[in-house]
């Protein structure tokens, strides 16, 4: 086999979904991130991923998310939700690698690894999405209030919400819950 076919075989056969893009827009991706995302491929390239997210607001938010550390690092990794075509959601781990050192956004390689199926037609709010991101990432309640302009409280009652939307008992049931879906 020759060399460029491998890797084109390589790209297109990964178990995970691959994408390239250029200013949070799709130049190309494979097949499995088609699949996961529920599009035909053809339809995602050129796409903004806008398309993932209900809201520009929840868009512009998970951007700002991981920013700062691809700016630092040129890298980025975390578990976030993907809104598939048909409006349900999957849980991904996502990774991010930046080609451009000084406009970490302007060509980045992801992939994207399905982890855990909402149960059922489950659709998170933005709110859910959001306070599910930041205990992913290790925030307590104060810390995710304060990121997100909220008190306490609201995220408590959001994160009760969570836990018995996804039958778990504790946070820590529900981040493991998550976590052996790999």
């Amino acid at each position: 086999m020759a060399p460029d076919e491998a890797v084109r075989l390589s790209f297109e056969e990964a178990p995970i979904g691959i994408v390239l893009a250029e200013n949070r827009h799709i130049q190309t991706c494979n097949a499995r991130f088609a699949a996961l995302s529920g599009y035909p491929r053809e339809d995602l390239i050129g796409q903004s991923f806008r398309i993932f997210y209900a809201s520009d607001e929840e868009f512009e938010r998970v951007r700002d998310i991981g920013l700062e550390v691809i700016r630092e690092t040129g890298q980025y990794t975390d578990q976030r939700l993907l809104q598939r075509k048909d409006g349900t959601h999957i849980w991904c781990r996502f990774r991010a690698r930046s080609l451009v050192a000084d406009e970490p956004l302007k060509r980045v390689v992801m992939s994207f690894a399905q982890v855990f199926d909402l149960p059922g037609n489950v659709t998170l709010t933005p709110r859910q999405k959001d306070v599910l991101a930041g205990l992913r990432r290790g925030l307590t309640s104060k810390e995710i209030a304060r990121e997100l302009g909220l008190s306490p409280r609201t995220v408590e009652d959001v994160r009760a919400r969570l836990l018995k939307l996804l039958s778990a008992h504790n946070t820590a049931e529900l981040l493991a819950k998550v976590s052996l879906f790999n």
